[in-house]
């Protein structure tokens, strides 16, 4: 069963912009769904049209085959949607502010209450009971921020850059804390994120858009598929040395702006190993310092830059 189901979706605003031209987006039941693009791409009018919050300027939108505005006020009470800001008060305890989120979705009191010790104990949230939540570092806000959506008992959780600003110890406890609410709850999450492996490690599904399109969707491996082509990759120590090397190389191999990437060079191969081989003596015969060059599989990365055109530099 569909979760959610856009056709032809447009949105254009007042001053002239057309956010979204013709989206199809289809996001399954119970799955992961990342809806990646560059800034501008159209990702958060998407997200606010399918939170209700604005209406589209034509095309059809469905949440579990009712339409999301016709219908807004049921649909309202089956998603959650988790912002980049916070929604937690700072005066009120972990448990006050969790018991206060489900009245406003007018839980009954009991059924709050031990919903609330389900998520504590699922989400890890135990040792911080005693502790002011404005003393909590950020990576457990944003996992309490979530706690807190997850007390209506939402069939689709949207989550707007979840891990933005996290450090890695906090990211991988957040991802093990979606694949919980996915597995252990039977939640859909539409997630929205600029870290292409934290798409391809957690999603049943991926949507790559650019200006207002979607252009390619399918499973992480399907997408990795759709490259079909063996990927040069030279590491260096350093991006100025990446960049030193980088314009004299193409007359070796033909090469991209956007196979400059940060302290590696990353192209696609159109002469396989000659290739590799050109490069390598290339860079032997000129002593140019490389740490190694190898040829790889494409990642997620190189099927995003490849289809929205991304240049490579600090794009995640």
């Amino acid at each position: 069963m569909l979760a959610i189901r856009t056709e032809k979706l447009i949105k254009k605003y007042k001053n002239g912009v057309q956010a979204l031209n013709g989206l199809n987006v289809t996001v399954k039941k119970g799955e992961i769904f990342s809806l990646l693009g560059q800034n501008g791409a159209g990702k958060s009018t998407l997200i606010n049209i399918l939170t209700t919050y604005l209406a589209p300027t034509s095309g059809l939108v469905t949440m579990f085959g009712k339409d999301i505005y016709r219908e807004a006020p049921e649909i309202r009470t089956q998603i959650s949607c988790v912002a980049q800001r916070t929604s937690i008060d700072t005066h009120l305890s972990l448990t006050e502010n969790m018991m206060f989120q489900s009245k406003l979705y007018k839980v009954p009191k009991a059924e709050a209450r031990k919903r609330m010790e389900t998520l504590i104990a699922c989400f890890g949230l135990e040792r911080y009971l005693k502790h002011p939540v404005s003393s909590y570092s950020g990576g457990i806000k944003r996992r309490l921020d979530i706690a807190l959506n997850m007390m209506s008992n939402p069939k689709v959780l949207f989550l707007d850059e979840p891990t933005v600003g996290m450090d890695i110890q906090s990211r991988t406890a957040m991802w093990d804390m979606m694949k919980k609410i996915r597995n252990d709850f039977g939640t859909t999450i539409f997630l929205t994120t600029h870290y292409l492996e934290e798409a391809d490690r957690l999603s049943d599904t991926i949507c790559i858009m650019k200006n207002g399109k979607d252009i390619l969707q399918g499973t992480p491996h399907a997408l990795r598929e759709y490259l079909r082509q063996d990927m040069l990759k030279i590491s260096f120590a350093s991006k100025e040395q990446a960049q030193n090397c980088f314009e004299s190389l193409k007359s070796v191999v033909d090469l991209k702006e956007s196979d400059l990437r940060r302290d590696k060079i990353i192209a696609g191969l159109k002469n396989g190993h000659n290739d590799l081989e050109k490069a390598n003596w290339w860079l032997l015969e000129h002593a140019i310092p490389f740490l190694g060059i190898e040829i790889m599989q494409p990642t997620l990365e190189d099927v995003f830059i490849r289809l929205t055109g991304e240049d490579g530099k600090e794009a995640c």
